[in-house]
């Protein structure tokens, strides 16, 4: 080889490893009579590399919540693809690693796993390498087949994946106040590490056995079917470009579970119930659907509300969640023995489990007391339009109880509902001295402003107009007020 031509092919790689690393680049050399150009062609990216001035930014709000355009760097390209839906990390063979890095073992758990969670039986017939790639546990390269991102979580030894997949990692802690009672990391392939957590947390879920009749079932502190989907669904949907640990944390009476990485774009606070399955690893999640940790039809946030809501505890809360991390936090709680009674008794009557939305339908109105149609909507994330089916068929059942018509229609718990969950009194007061309560509040706005307008009577009781209306009318004909003028000028007055 010429030493120029060397020197062209060094000048060619430093090209390509500060556009494209790892690019093979071609070098050709042009002889023109006493001139010599070399043409060196680099392939096209795969991603952006820089604007035409030379430098690549985008867009983000501020800590003051204002636009604002910041340096794109290499490193964020490939998460923010995946944040997108248009890259899978966990499809991506790990620099360095080869098929040495698996450990038989936890090949071995694998197929035990599949066996114990019931997962795709058709995998237990392939062999190990037919395995690895029905799970896509192996890339095909040029170097021949390499383990994937997923690969090396599922099936990695421990001292490899420190070395080669460093920002993975698992916290179990558990905190008494400002005390520290228990503070465990692991670094384990995923499957054994699953196995670690639960046998961390099984000790402390402790479990307590109803007994109503017929029925006899064990209430644990927490539903093992949402621990266990809430477990993998961090593991499944972090980010692994980024550093830190999936946290598990257990104070007082929550259980706190925080991954890195946000939601994934489409996914919000809003839509979490009914947006479409969006993985930022799909590959992975894919794999633990078909090892059978994960719930198949992507619905696992249904299993964790489920889960929670049929115990008479709180709905599940993400609301601390942003855009660097995803906190779910489970309540503890001690179980509502009447509402379970309830619940147990409802699927029996009706032969099947009650519909995810009737149960945050029932359990918001357990605790909000009164909601309308509007207000029930936003719990289960659907328009109201879809939402009035559910409600309706709810009172036909004779669980809820609806005041008023129209829009300014609201619900609460119907009175035999109230009567079994031992709560006469409290259903008295949200039903039985509504009307009461209007009058009374009608009329004293009167004493103390001379006068009251529909409108008014609107604000005051968070009525329709239509009722509103009537209100009025009717307290004229009970002589408790007397109407003035007509139309807009129309006001009350009392008699």
């Amino acid at each position: 080889m010429h030493a120029r031509h060397r020197d062209l092919t060094g000048l060619a790689a430093l090209i390509a490893n500060r556009t494209q690393p790892n690019v093979a680049v071609q070098v050709t050399e042009l002889v023109q009579g006493d001139l010599a150009v070399a043409c060196i062609r680099v392939p096209r990216s795969a991603q952006p590399v820089a604007s035409n001035e030379g430098v690549l930014k985008r867009r983000r709000l501020s800590s003051r919540g204002e636009p604002e355009c910041v340096p794109y760097l290499p490193h964020e390209f490939a998460p923010r693809l995946a944040s997108f839906g248009l890259l899978d990390l966990s499809q991506r063979p790990v620099a360095g690693a080869t098929e040495a890095d698996f450990d038989p073992l936890e090949r071995a758990r694998l197929r035990q796993f599949i066996e114990r969670f019931n997962g795709d039986h058709a995998l237990l017939e392939l062999d190990d390498r037919q395995l690895d790639a029905a799970l896509g546990l192996t890339v095909r390269t040029e170097q021949g087949f390499l383990p994937s991102l997923a690969g090396m979580l599922l099936m990695g030894r421990e001292d490899a994946l420190r070395t080669l997949v460093p920002t993975h990692e698992i916290a179990f802690q558990v905190l008494d106040g400002e005390e520290v009672r228990l503070n465990e990391f692991s670094r384990a392939p995923l499957l054994r590490a699953f196995e670690w957590v639960e046998t961390l947390f099984k000790p402390l879920n402790v479990e307590q056995e109803f007994q109503d009749g017929l029925f006899r079932v064990a209430v644990p502190r927490l539903d093992q079917r949402a621990f266990r989907e809430a477990m993998a669904n961090a593991i499944a949907h972090r980010d692994y470009s980024l550093c830190g640990a999936v946290h598990l944390r257990l104070s007082g009476s929550d259980l706190s579970i925080t991954n890195p990485g946000g939601f994934v774009d489409g996914v919000t606070l809003a839509n979490l119930l009914t947006t479409e399955p969006r993985p930022r690893n799909p590959l992975l999640a894919d794999a633990l659907k078909r090892i059978g940790l994960v719930e198949r039809t992507g619905r696992g946030v249904d299993l964790i509300y489920r889960g929670l809501l049929r115990f008479g505890r709180h709905n599940p809360d993400f609301s601390q969640s942003d855009a660097h991390s995803v906190i779910l936090r489970l309540s503890l709680a001690a179980a509502d023995w009447d509402f379970l009674r309830f619940i147990l008794g409802e699927e029996v009557r009706r032969g099947s489990q009650l519909p995810i939305d009737s149960l945050i339908i029932l359990a918001t109105l357990r605790e909000q007391r009164r909601a309308n149609q509007k207000q029930l909507a936003a719990c289960i994330q659907k328009d109201v339009a879809r939402v009035g089916p559910s409600v309706e068929a709810l009172v036909e059942a004779g669980l809820l109880q609806a005041h008023g018509a129209g829009p300014g229609r609201s619900y609460t718990l119907s009175a035999t509902l109230y009567r079994l969950l031992g709560k006469k009194a409290e259903y008295t007061r949200q039903a039985g001295f509504e009307r009461a309560q209007h009058d009374q509040m009608v009329t004293n706005y009167v004493r103390q402003h001379g006068r009251i307008t529909r409108q008014d009577v609107v604000e005051l009781c968070h009525l329709t107009p239509d009722q509103a209306y009537k209100l009025l009318k009717r307290l004229c004909t009970d002589k408790i007020l007397k109407k003035q003028g007509e139309r807009k000028a129309a006001h009350y007055v009392l008699r």
